[in-house]
């Protein structure tokens, strides 16, 4: 026997590759399956079954492409009503691989048709168990996504999943190993450890919501601080769902190579947004005017998610030259299917041709630190998390969390000067040039961010505010 995690940090999700004597299952698989289908024919297996523990609202699961290729059917939970072929489990049924056992534990709450599945090996014991959105490590699946479409309350759902939580998982032996669908940097939770495997016992000990004294008390905990869901997350499940088009005939459309002049044609024809995926620091020296920043080299996917919402928005790529694949399937990840092309050559292409160009006003934390300070009536925005603004922040500073950008932007005066700034630079430079594509010219981006601006000002315990907490 063999389990394989497939963690993709960007998504901070684990998919899951188990074989036994010849057959394979995988669970909760990622959009692109090339990379599993490599895996069953270097291991010589053949693929019996594809394990969805729900329908996910942050990602946009292979299994339907999976199936198709493997011809292995796909299985969901108890309740599941999917618009596409599937074996809908009962509550405790037992599916073999080779000479191992998955047991089917229906764990409704955060989804209703959400199921864990329990791993048992060839000797009969019970040895993992694929917890899905049900249990984190660290923390419980948000019982907030599915209310609507459930016609309940997210105090309902906290309800379902204290039953599935205490009544069926907590009773299971210390030792069995529990592999999450989600780790730290997942929307699905709110207080995910960083690791990504842990034994049951060590949860039992450390995971807040598994140590509530009463039902009460547990829905008050789960339910506490919950940040709203980004808007993607109901049009992934409704892919996941109801089936999507398939991701190789999506990839082939995304990577059509356009000149300048086609780039500019289908631009003002399609009304695509320009997605620019390069590092902050080269889309800052010169950009297509009009283009968002959402770098590659962070957390990208969800970014897009949260910051363009519609999947449906058609897109058209700048990248580096090379990176196009990567972006394209990223996007294809969250249900971006509707890339129409990309900038054959990048804005290196762009600027031999001396096309018009933009570019963001950048300056250094030393330079952001001179000006403040003769300056009076400043305005400084930092579009970092809550958290992070409440455990230390320049003074002076607004919080308004790039998250939340379609809900503050038309709070800003843009006569007047402002000050903008992240953690590093990444999420600063995404909402500056929002900021621009939408008219507003006057402020400056700080270099380095929040990281930098604390270097500088090492020596000045009045220019930062630090939390008392």
């Amino acid at each position: 026997m063999k389990i394989e995690q497939i963690y993709t940090g960007c998504l901070a999700q684990g998919a899951y590759y188990i074989t036994s004597k010849g057959e394979a299952a995988i669970i909760d698989p990622l959009r692109e399956t090339g990379s599993y289908i490599e895996r069953l024919e270097k291991d010589g297996v053949v693929l019996k079954y594809i394990f969805e523990t729900h329908f996910h609202a942050d990602f946009v699961s292979g299994h339907i492409d999976l199936s198709a290729k493997t011809k292995a059917p796909i299985v969901l939970g108890p309740t599941a009503k999917p618009g596409f072929s599937a074996i809908i489990a009962e509550d405790n049924q037992v599916f073999k691989i080779g000479d191992i056992q998955i047991k089917v534990l229906h764990t409704p709450g955060h989804t209703l048709e959400s199921s864990s599945y329990l791993l048992i090996d060839e000797n009969g014991e019970e040895k993992a168990l694929f917890s899905g959105d049900t249990l984190f490590l660290g923390d419980v699946g948000r019982p907030d996504l599915a209310q609507k479409a459930a016609n309940m309350t997210k105090e309902d759902l906290a309800g379902l999943l204290y039953e599935s939580l205490y009544k069926k998982i907590l009773p299971l032996n210390d030792e069995i190993i529990v592999y999450p669908a989600h780790g730290a940097g997942s929307a699905c939770g709110k207080n995910m450890q960083k690791e990504t495997t842990d034994t049951l016992g060590n949860q039992k000990k450390t995971n807040y919501a598994l140590n509530q004294k009463d039902k009460e008390s547990f829905i008050i905990a789960v339910t506490d601080g919950l940040l709203p869901p980004p808007a993607y997350f109901g049009m992934n499940v409704a892919m996941n769902k109801g089936g999507y088009d398939n991701f190789d005939e999506v990839l082939s459309k995304g990577l059509h190579a356009l000149s300048p002049d086609e780039f500019e044609e289908l631009a003002e024809a399609s009304g695509a947004i320009l997605l620019d995926v390069r590092n902050n620091s080269e889309f800052a020296k010169g950009f297509i005017p009009q283009s968002v920043n959402i770098g590659l080299d962070g957390d990208f996917a969800p970014w897009v998610g949260a910051l363009i919402v519609d999947v449906n928005q058609p897109v058209l790529l700048i990248t580096d030259e090379g990176a196009e694949e990567e972006a394209v399937t990223r996007l294809g990840r969250v249900g971006f299917d509707h890339v129409l092309g990309y900038l054959k050559g990048g804005f290196q292409a762009w600027e031999n041709e001396e096309r018009e160009s933009d570019t963001v006003h950048r300056i250094s934390a030393e330079q952001f630190e001179k000006e403040i300070e003769y300056k009076k009536d400043i305005v400084i925005i930092d579009v970092r998390k809550e958290s992070e603004y409440d455990a230390e922040h320049v003074n002076q500073a607004d919080n308004k969390p790039l998250a939340y950008i379609n809900e503050w932007i038309g709070n800003l005066d843009p006569s007047k000067h402002f000050y903008l700034h992240c953690a590093g630079g990444y999420r600063s430079m995404a909402a500056a040039s929002i900021l621009q594509a939408r008219g507003y010219r006057k402020f400056s981006e700080i270099e380095g961010g929040f990281q930098a601006i604390a270097k500088t000002a090492v020596s000045k315990s009045d220019f930062l505010c630090q939390s008392k907490i």
